[in-house]
């Protein structure tokens, strides 16, 4: 029986069938932590997309299909998401960063190519892992491509990921969604409270967290980083990527209007726009 995050639902089932629409496999790997599952497509250098604090890989099922063409896509359940494993205990990023490194071994020893350097996108918190494991393996870095996260402090102390009423959820989906888009039924925010009660967000210890942020130490990330934001965000504000920029040492960034804190679901055609062209500059 394939075990998964009890706080996903048919819709996060039909992104995950998606993604394999799209040319996908899923795989899934071995390792101490349990079974690690990623989809997989395409041939070339890797590209890797990595999701945030309470999806799975059906959050790039819109943006990563459209890559397969020139890159190998590579597309993880971060650890106690999706159906990697595991879903009983808290979550720190120690325990992030070793299933990472389980998807990123077993994918490169079924593809041959252990040698070659990684593009990284990761949103929210995907950017995180992204650059905490960058600045652990330069070596294996071609660049990073933070959206909407990172890994310094800056979240909203006024708002909670696991909201308990209607109203902490309608202020939570209105901070990451584009004023067009704040209307939600009750339907919506019911779900984002039973998300954050179930999900792998009520598992996030932020004890086992804060060893990882890099406040005062974004100089350790030497490789190229290209920041794109969702210009509406309020989880993570446009600021918060303009300080960014600042104190990294090789930082661009892009601007995306209209458009929130999950730029792959909310504008999907457009990021992948701005995604693209993105990858096509010089790192």
């Amino acid at each position: 029986m394939i075990q998964n995050d009890p706080g996903m639902n048919a819709l996060d089932w039909v992104s995950r069938g998606a993604l394999m629409q799209g040319g996908l496999t899923e795989s899934t790997a071995a390792s101490l932590l349990g079974p690690q599952t990623w989809f997989a497509g395409g041939s070339g250098d890797p590209l890797v997309f990595l999701h945030g604090v309470g999806d799975h890989a059906g959050a790039w099922s819109r943006v990563a299909p459209a890559f397969t063409a020139t890159y190998r896509v590579i597309v993880p359940d971060c650890a106690g998401r999706g159906t990697s494993h595991p879903f009983h205990c808290p979550l720190g990023m120690q325990t992030m960063l070793d299933g990472f490194n389980a998807v990123l071994d077993a994918d490169a020893r079924a593809c041959g190519f252990p040698s070659s350097r990684i593009t990284l996108v990761g949103n929210s918190l995907g950017a995180w892992v992204a650059m905490v494991w960058a600045a652990q393996h330069p070596e294996r870095i071609k660049r990073i491509v933070a959206v909407n996260g990172g890994p310094v402090k800056g979240l909203r102390p006024d708002l909670t990921l696991a909201p308990t009423t209607r109203d902490q959820a309608r202020r939570l989906w209105q901070s990451i969604t584009d004023e067009a888009n704040h209307a939600a039924p009750d339907a919506l925010l019911d779900e984002l409270i039973r998300k954050g009660r179930e999900g792998a967000v009520s598992r996030v210890s932020l004890a086992d967290m804060q060893p990882f942020l890099m406040d005062g130490r974004l100089s350790e990330i030497t490789s190229p980083v290209d920041l794109i934001w969702g210009e509406s965000d309020q989880l993570i504000p446009l600021e918060y990527a303009r300080n960014l920029a600042s104190a990294l040492p090789r930082a661009r960034l892009t601007t995306i209007p209209r458009c929130g804190h999950i730029p792959q679901l909310e504008c999907a055609a457009c990021f992948t726009k701005v995604l693209r062209t993105v990858l096509d500059r010089e790192p």
